[in-house]
């Protein structure tokens, strides 16, 4: 008996870390970029500034590359095009928008292939909630 309760504990906890690894995210919590930061950085003329990757349908930030939504496969090979150009530690954000990011189709997919071309300087633009109440409303800069 006591070898079947082993056993089945041991089941219960390879399931659970194979839950868990299926809901972590893509990127690390130091991997997400407030806007007060990008927005201080566009604004300041002599900063360096981050190559910004907009894959999402919401709307354009200052200086942002417009990919088009990284859920349709046509826009993620458009994405690894111009990923390929890059060096490997260049400063990169992308940011959606569209939605909560929690149930963002298109970041997860981006950030993911970011990980797998192993760029190691990349963020994802912190907008909880959409590009609108996260960015907009608070004035930061968008393209005209």
């Amino acid at each position: 008996m006591k070898k079947l309760n082993l056993t089945f504990s041991l089941c219960i906890m390879s399931v659970s870390m194979v839950v868990s690894a299926q809901n972590a995210e893509p990127w690390k919590a130091g991997q997400l970029l407030p806007p007060t930061i990008l927005s201080a950085v566009i604004n300041n003329p002599s900063a360096k500034h981050p190559l910004i990757i907009d894959i999402g349908p919401a709307g354009s930030i200052k200086e942002s590359v417009k990919i088009g939504p990284a859920d349709k496969k046509e826009n993620l090979k458009k994405l690894k095009q111009l990923l390929l150009k890059e060096n490997k530690d260049r400063e990169i954000v992308i940011y959606c928008g569209c939605c909560p990011y929690k149930n963002c189709p298109n970041i997860r997919p981006a950030f993911s292939l970011l990980n797998a071309l192993k760029f190691t300087n990349h963020k994802l633009l912190d907008l909880p909630h959409n590009l609108k109440v996260d960015w907009i409303d608070k004035g930061y800069p968008i393209n005209n």
